[in-house]
């Protein structure tokens, strides 16, 4: 039962009407606070994971390539700022074309051949036929294995002059090759290794993609006399496009700055005949004893720029696509 209450100016009100309008207006405001501290809550390690690892270390990264750093002022702090000039400095530098010449024959080749064959053994794959698990798994094996491990392997099958694909081409009464030691042949070996290595993931990401291809359209084409390469041309290499572009360029961005396998095979040699601008980053920077830590910081900042517009047409190309 509500009791009336008198106000002053002569008017009555319900006695219980204030505290029950009053008391949700102030719950309102507290439980948006507590949202909003609970959703910064769980946004806070993700931030500060960026800031730490990401962050932090491209804003170094930057500092150290516009300084002239050398040891002494690695350590005290006080290199003095040169603006662009270790970035001109790399660009005239001799090493820099070949380098960069290697870097693109280098990703052209390990994403065409990587992608061609992960694409080829995922429609094979798709048939479903009997022990495909198995097989599928043991071609997962490169991928699984340490680079190390993975590179180690190959500079052992190339050595000139115990490998066993120069064992291979003797028996065959093929003359042995230099893989490693021939500049001819370093970058090519190379290559190999790492189109090898990389295969296993393009197999897994297309495969997936495959998944979600209705079977009623091959189904569909098969009853209007489509044949193999048709249905592949006209129905899977299609709908695989969303799939294919993302693969293509997380492959682009990875090789781009493959460092491990090139240097346990040859170490950018002979020479500089398998110098990638990744291992002339590292070279620069830890593999003399007079280290140039700012020219090695700038070669490393032009990777990630190269890997950055890359990833901006692909964005483009896809916001393209939807907008079609």
């Amino acid at each position: 039962m509500t009791t009336i209450q008198k106000v002053p100016n002569g008017s009555a009100r319900p006695e219980g009407g204030a505290a029950s309008t009053a008391a949700p207006l102030r719950r309102r405001p507290a439980r948006r606070r507590s949202g909003q501290w609970a959703a910064w809550a769980f946004l806070a390690p993700v931030v500060i994971y960026l800031v730490v690892f990401y962050a932090f270390p491209l804003y170094r990264n930057i500092e150290l390539s516009v300084r002239d750093y050398t040891v002494r002022s690695f350590v005290m702090g006080d290199a003095p700022f040169v603006g662009l000039d270790n970035y001109l400095k790399v660009i005239q530098n001799p090493t820099f074309a070949p380098a960069l010449i290697h870097t693109a024959l280098f990703t052209v080749a390990s994403i065409v051949f990587q992608f061609t064959i992960g694409m080829a053994l995922a429609v094979f794959f798709h048939q479903n036929f009997r022990l495909s698990a198995t097989l599928r798994a043991l071609f997962l094996v490169p991928w699984l294995l340490p680079l190390i491990v993975s590179a180690s392997t190959w500079s052992w099958m190339l050595n000139s002059e115990s490998g066993v694909v120069n064992a291979l081409l003797h028996a065959v009464g093929a003359a042995p090759v230099n893989w490693l030691t021939s500049p001819d042949w370093a970058l090519t070996s190379v290559i190999i290794a790492n189109i090898w290595i990389g295969i296993p993931f393009n197999l897994v990401i297309l495969y997936s993609g495959l998944q979600n291809v209705s079977a009623d359209l091959y189904e569909a084409a098969s009853l209007d006399g489509a044949n193999a390469w048709q249905k592949f041309w006209r129905i899977t290499f299609p709908l695989l496009r969303p799939v294919s572009a993302i693969t293509i360029l997380l492959g682009l961005i990875y090789t781009l700055k493959v460092f491990d396998i090139i240097w346990i095979m040859t170490r950018g040699g002979p020479g500089t005949a398998s110098t990638t601008l990744s291992t002339w980053s590292y070279q620069l920077g830890f593999a003399s004893t007079l280290p140039d830590f700012s020219p090695a910081a700038a070669v490393g900042n032009i990777l990630i720029v190269i890997a950055l517009i890359f990833g901006l047409v692909y964005i483009r190309t896809q916001r393209k696509q939807d907008i079609a």
